[in-house]
């Protein structure tokens, strides 16, 4: 029987990886082929063991073999991006979590965001550098994320993007970029193991958040939580292999890298630019001119020259359009019959910054000056915003509803005196009189008043 599955296990050689022998297959076959009754069990134990007698007879290995290393403190990491899913704003969503991990101590520092565009590889590099306190002196290893290389060429060289380029300059580190495929990532099997273990143990399940950045406080939590574990059979902690490690990093640069690219955009008739196929608004003022817009991983900013006149947390999905309702109050005033109907306001109302208080103003303007005159008084209610807390706008709301003072003018009146600060008037105690010295003077009279009564003759 043994050189009947010794035949049927070399045919293996050649055969393609998913259609080989299996040792229930061989079984069969010694039943239909040679009429032999031989028990799974035999087969299988059989089997595991001349399997890999055939290969290395044949001079191939069975299975690759990985010689164990040592890295010097302070002198390598990796990184790379995993899929990490959540539940963000009510919705099952997919974000990309950058994973930076030293070499030596294991310690990594884990980020989400909502693409893997260069901007967020760019981004999670010097977020990780700042909270290690240095970059590693001989190189970072890779795999071929296009956000760091244009093309691959022949052996480890590569065509790197020129932001790339001018990143690593800046902070001055050098790249090992892993061989394409699954065999590259054996390469850098610590930050690849990694990534499973961190959603393993922090993720599970699914962390439910509102924002990117409650999410990021809590991976910041868990990193400092993953200090006080061991790597493999270690016996030191992370956080204490790391306390010797970051002694010997790189220091960091003087100033950071501005992570963000710089755009040109031009402002359309709705008060919008267009960046990466989305839309967002800026103040109605600037429409038809050409204005800058810093594009980074989480946010986009517009300014005009060096100031910042509007700036929105980046989208996610393309052709989204984000609109803030503040950048069209100046139409709004002269034509107050487009509010209802308006995007930005439906935006407004599903943020949360277009409350109850604000339609019950609307809707009370709206019922004592008609509906355009009511709607520019909430406009101007609206214009308040933009010199007082919204907090504090919503009060004095709050205050002229109550008594009835629906002109904009009131409102700014009673806006303004939400704010004020009102002296707290104390009371005299007993006590508080004990420290006065006693007063021994005559207690005065009234009695010469008198006169008054009866026409300046005393009585």
């Amino acid at each position: 029987v043994k050189p009947l599955i010794d035949a049927m296990l070399r045919q293996d050689l050649d055969a393609p990886r998913k259609q080989r022998h299996t040792a229930l297959r061989i079984r069969e076959r010694l039943l239909d082929e040679h009429q032999l009754v031989v028990a799974y069990s035999t087969v299988r134990d059989y089997v595991r063991e001349a399997r890999p007698r055939i290969a290395a007879e044949a001079g191939r290995q069975l299975a690759e073999v990985f010689v164990p290393q040592t890295h010097p403190a302070g002198a390598e990491a990796e990184v790379d991006f995993a899929d990490l899913w959540i539940v963000w704003a009510g919705v099952k969503t997919k974000v990309f979590l950058f994973t930076l991990r030293l070499s030596y101590s294991g310690k990594a520092v884990h980020r989400a965001y909502a693409t893997c565009s260069q901007e967020a590889f760019l981004d999670g590099h010097r977020y990780a550098f700042e909270q290690l306190g240095g970059i590693p002196f001989v190189h970072i290893r890779y795999d071929n994320l296009k956000a760091a290389v244009s093309r691959v060429l022949t052996g480890r060289t590569r065509v790197e993007s020129d932001r790339w380029v001018l990143f690593r300059s800046h902070y001055g580190f050098d790249v090992f970029y892993c061989r394409p495929g699954v065999e590259g990532a054996h390469e850098k099997g610590g930050v690849e193991g990694e990534g499973g273990r961190f959603r393993r143990n922090h993720t599970v399940p699914m962390p439910t958040v509102e924002s990117l950045a409650e999410l990021n406080a809590y991976l910041a939590k868990c990193d400092a939580k993953d200090d006080h574990r061991r790597v493999g059979q270690r016996t030191t902690l992370v956080g204490d292999d790391f306390a010797a490690e970051q002694a010997l990093l790189r220091p960091l640069p003087a100033e950071p890298f501005e992570t963000g690219i710089s755009l040109r955009p031009r402002v359309d008739r709705h008060a919008r630019v267009t960046v990466r196929q989305c839309q967002y608004s800026v103040p109605v003022r600037y429409a038809g001119r050409q204005v800058r817009v810093l594009l980074r991983a989480t946010t986009v900013q517009v300014f005009d020259g060096p100031r910042l006149v509007a700036e929105h947390e980046r989208a996610t999905e393309r052709g989204s359009v984000t609109l803030v309702l503040d950048h069209y109050l100046e139409v709004l005033a002269y034509k107050p019959g487009a509010l209802p109907g308006a995007t930005a306001l439906v935006q407004a109302r599903r943020a949360g910054v277009f409350t109850a208080t604000h339609e019950r103003y609307w809707a009370a303007a709206k019922a004592r000056y008609g509906d355009k005159t009511g709607t520019q008084a909430l406009v101007e209610a609206l214009l308040l915003h933009r010199t007082y807390p919204h907090r504090q706008v919503l009060a004095g709301l709050e205050a002229a509803l109550a008594v009835g003072a629906l002109s904009p003018e009131a409102v700014a009146v009673e806006v303004r005196r939400a704010g004020e600060t009102r002296p707290q008037l104390g009371l005299v105690t007993a006590e508080g009189r004990i420290s006065y010295p006693v007063d021994t003077r005559p207690l005065p009279t009234v009695e010469v008043y008198d006169t008054l009564l009866t026409g300046g003759n005393p009585t």
